[in-house]
């Protein structure tokens, strides 16, 4: 059964025209004497039909939404990679981020690592200084204690030298030496007796 363009045009309705086929949709366009090629896509020929029927009132204005505009092909394409594009400058973006992150992180681990590193070096020298400082001061203890006791000794030598010598004086004065008191010695005289 052959598509009847001129009976479809007495009595058009909407919701049929946007279901026919390409082949129907050239059959309207040769009724109506359009400037097209049958090579065209079926929505190209679709939108000259729908300006054409709403220009000669056989259609309403409720018509011009059936219309859809035209994308070749090429433009669809260039929207399709720049639309890819976009995705993976994103997604590029996304792993430099979290590279970034990453590497961030890293660093202020390393940073926080450096600090413990530090703060251990230092409590480290502040014990080694201290237990230096504590030898010192026992080293001078030591010195101190050993000059004490030779000083000790020191006094207990002279004491004892002291004493030594006293006691040779009082020996040397106890002892009575005649020859060194003859003089207190009365001349002796046979007569006197």
């Amino acid at each position: 059964m052959a598509f009847d363009a001129g009976k479809f045009l007495k009595t058009p309705d909407l919701e049929s025209f946007d279901n026919l086929k390409k082949e129907e949709l050239v059959w309207i366009a040769k009724h109506l004497k359009l400037d097209f090629k049958v090579s065209m896509r079926k929505q190209i020929i679709k939108n000259l039909v729908i300006d054409k029927l709403v220009d000669a009132e056989i259609l309403g204005e409720e018509a011009l939404e059936l219309k859809v505009e035209n994308i070749d092909a090429l433009k669809l394409k260039q929207l399709e990679l720049e639309h890819e594009l976009k995705l993976k400058e994103l997604e590029i973006r996304k792993e430099d981020e979290l590279k970034y992150k990453q590497h961030e992180f890293k660093l202020k681990q390393a940073e926080l690592e450096m600090k413990e590193r530090l703060e251990i070096e230092k409590k480290e020298k502040e014990d080694e200084f201290k237990l230096k400082e504590l030898e010192m001061k026992e080293r001078e203890k030591i010195k101190e204690l050993e000059m004490r006791e030779r000083l000790e000794m020191e006094k207990l030598k002279i004491e004892i030298i002291k004493e030594e010598s006293n006691s040779i004086v009082q020996s040397k004065s106890d002892y009575f030496d005649a020859a060194k008191n003859i003089r207190l010695v009365p001349r002796f005289c046979e007569k006197n007796s």
